[in-house]
Formats: C-alpha cells, structure tokens, sequence
C-alpha cells in the first residue's frame, strides 16, 4: 500500500512538471501571432530573446511604410496639395494674359497712325476738284521745267493766284520761296514741294488760327454757338450735323430757328431735329430773331442742356441794316447769357473764291467772329482759298466740310489738309 501511494505520488509530480515545462516553452510564440501591434506591446523579455529576427522584420516594416506612404501621397493628394499644385499653373498663365496689356500702348501708335491716314485719303477725295486745279497745274509746271529759276516761281504765283489763294497770300509766299532759292534751299522739285507745304502749314498754323472743331469754357452751361453767313452757304446744314456731332457725345442740344424770314429754313431746322432728337425753339413768321434766341437760351438753362446752336437769317454782307440786326442778336443773346456768346461761327462757301475772303472781312467788321467753317471743298477747284482767308483774317478754322454726310463735317486740321491738298501728285492721273 505504501509503495502504490509513492508511485502515485511520484507521477503527479511527472505531470506537474511536465505540464509546468510545457507551458514556459510556449509563451514567446505570444508576439508571433500578433505581428501587427506596436512595438510598445511587446515585452522586453520577448525582444530579448530573438532580438535580430524582430529587429530586422521592424525595420523592413519602416521602411516599406516609408516607401509606401509618399507613393499613397502621390496617388492621392490631398485637397491643399492640389490647390498647390494648381496655384503655380495659374500664376505662370497670369503673366501670359498680362502681356497683351502692355503691348497694347505700342498696337495703339499704329491705329493712331491709321486714323490719320484715313483722315487724310478721306481729305484727299474731297479735295479731288481742287487737286485736280491747281496742284496738276503745279505738277505740269514742273515736267516742262527741270531748273528751279525765278521764271518758274513766277509762273508757280500765277497758279496760285488763279486758285484764289489771294493775291496778298500769294506774293507772300513767292517772296519766301525766292528768299529760299538764294539760299540754295530749292534746288529740286521735291524741295519745292516741300517748301510749298511748310509755308503752308505755316500760315495755317499760325498763333491764334489752330483751332480745330468749337471749344469753350468748360465750367459755363449752355455754351452758345451763333452761326452766321450769307444765303446758300450752307448754314442750316452745318447747323444740323454739329447737333449730330455734339449728341453722338452724349450732349444735349437745344436748335434755335433764329431764320424767321424763310419758312423753309425753320422747316429744315426742324427736320433734322427730329433725324438728331434734340428740340427746336422756334418763333412765328417774321418774329423777331432775337426773343427766338433769347428763348431758346432760357429753354437751355431752365433744362441744363449742354448747347444751344443758334441760325440766323442769310444776309448780304453789303446791307448795313441787315449787319446792324445781327448785332443786335448777338446783344440779345448775350443778355440773356449774362456773359459773352461762346461762338460765332461764320459759315462760308469756298465754291464763292475769293468772294469767301471779303465775306469774311465784312462779317468780322460788323461782330467778333471766332472761327469758320469752309463748305462745300468737295464740289470746287477754289479750295486754296482757306489759305487766303486765314492769311488775311487771322481767323481759325474750326470745321471743313467735304460732302454730303454727316461725317464729312470734320474738325479741321492743319497739317492733315495740308498733306492732302499738297501731296505730290507722282502716280495721279493729272488733269489735262
């Protein structure tokens, strides 16, 4: 009995010690089975015993991570990332917009340049007839002759005189061109041409007389424009394409029918009132031109218009009583005004030559003309007459008209006409 309890025994405590080995062989396999925790979860001891096999496994894990995460990066950037990305694109494109801008200055001098050439090939069809007059007779002038002598100055006045140019202006200009020629300053054609356009760029051109289009005092409302001329020069029709002119601007235009004597005049007023879209003051036949004035520049400062474009009756410069009457519409307008008229402005025909020159003297005898404007250069041979006028008068000219519409009502300007009367007919079929 004794014995089988010791047998017993002795195996419990086999078991025990086996079972007890067992489970102390078993714990390291823990941390194996469970690869994916942090490092911080494993015990020390367990490091400790395999400490190369789990550093290297760790340090190929950091270094597939590291390698994985800037390609995860790259495959899916974040929002501020592609923002990022963008801004650089948007900000090299900006610079290529921008350009255009600042060369937008140097593509401008071009247009500029156009516009006056336009200008000028526009003056030069109106300018045809008279081109065709005295500028071929010129030319002509020219091919019979290859010396510049004094016979052929004197024969170059001869053509100016007979261009209505004037006498005056004329002598003048031939003084200054002999003065040239012995100073050897024309010793060819071309020089003659040009010394021809310099003196007249040098009358037109001249202190108080470069005047483009009507000006006046900005801080002063309405500003006043008396037009005033003969019969038939065409008053009422400047009249009207001023109008168009100044509401295309964005101005507000009141028409004044001061013509009281011919119905007709008023009517055409009122046409091209209705073709502009600006009122009409107007009184009854044969009222006194004056109270319409007077009327329509109360009109004007009661409804802040910016113009009040004045007719007056066609009148020959020779009737003193008729002179007398339109001084006494300048008076008029004035008073209601309370300051000085800011323009008269006289209208006369260039087709009339050398008639146009004592117009102008007789009108600017009787009021205080401002400026002209010349019409009908289109339809006549007499358009050198402008140098006379200004030569003699002193006077600006303010507007040339070289037709029918509105348009070729154009401010005036000096060196443009001249490059257009003036230019050397070479390849023109000159007049016979």
């Amino acid at each position: 009995m004794a014995i089988a309890l010791a047998i017993l025994f002795a195996a419990v405590v086999a078991w025990l010690f086996l079972k007890g080995k067992s489970s102390s062989g078993e714990l390291p396999e823990s941390p194996a089975k469970k690869p994916g925790e942090g490092t911080s979860a494993v015990k020390p001891a367990a490091s400790e015993a395999r400490p190369k096999a789990d550093a290297k496994p760790a340090e190929a894990a950091k270094k597939a991570e590291a390698k994985k995460a800037p390609k995860a990066e790259a495959k899916k950037p974040s929002p501020a990332d592609e923002a990022a990305q963008e801004a650089p694109e948007e900000e090299a494109e900006a610079p290529a917009e921008e350009e255009p801008a600042a060369e937008a200055p140097a593509e401008a001098e071009p247009a500029a340049r156009e516009a006056s050439e336009e200008d000028v090939k526009a003056l030069k069809k109106g300018l045809a007839s008279t081109r065709g007059g005295f500028i071929a007779r010129l030319a002509k002038l020219f091919g019979k002759k290859k010396e510049i002598d004094p016979e052929l100055l004197d024969e170059i006045q001869e053509v100016l005189i007979t261009a209505d140019i004037g006498v005056k202006t004329s002598e003048r200009i031939l003084e200054r061109l002999k003065t040239r020629m012995d100073n050897d300053q024309l010793g060819d054609e071309d020089q003659v041409w040009e010394a021809l356009r310099e003196e007249a760029r040098g009358i037109l051109e001249a202190p108080g007389t470069t005047s483009g289009g009507v000006y006046r005092a900005p801080s002063e409302s309405p500003g006043v424009i008396l037009v005033v001329g003969v019969n038939g020069v065409g008053k009422t029709t400047t009249i009207g394409k001023l109008a168009s002119r100044f509401q295309e601007n964005g101005k507000k235009v009141i028409l004044a029918a001061g013509d009281t004597f011919r119905a007709a005049a008023v009517l055409q007023l009122e046409v091209w009132g209705r073709r502009v879209g600006c009122d009409v003051v107007k009184g009854k036949e044969r009222a006194d031109p004056a109270s319409v004035i007077f009327d329509a520049i109360k009109k004007a400062r009661e409804e802040d218009a910016d113009y009040v474009i004045a007719d007056t009756a066609g009148r020959l410069h020779t009737k003193t009583n008729l002179m007398e009457e339109l001084k006494k519409v300048v008076r008029s307008a004035e008073k209601a005004l309370e300051r000085p008229v800011d323009e008269i402005l006289l209208v006369l025909d260039s087709t009339t030559g050398q008639n146009a020159i004592q117009q102008a003297q007789l009108f600017k005898d009787a009021i205080e003309v401002s400026g002209i404007a010349l019409t009908k250069l289109d339809g006549t041979a007499k358009g050198g007459v402008i140098l006379g006028i200004v030569d003699e008068h002193g006077l600006p000219v303010h507007f040339v008209g070289i037709g029918e519409r509105v348009e070729d009502l154009r401010e005036f300007d000096a060196p443009s006409f001249v490059e257009a009367l003036f230019a050397k007919p070479d390849d023109e079929t000159l007049a016979a």
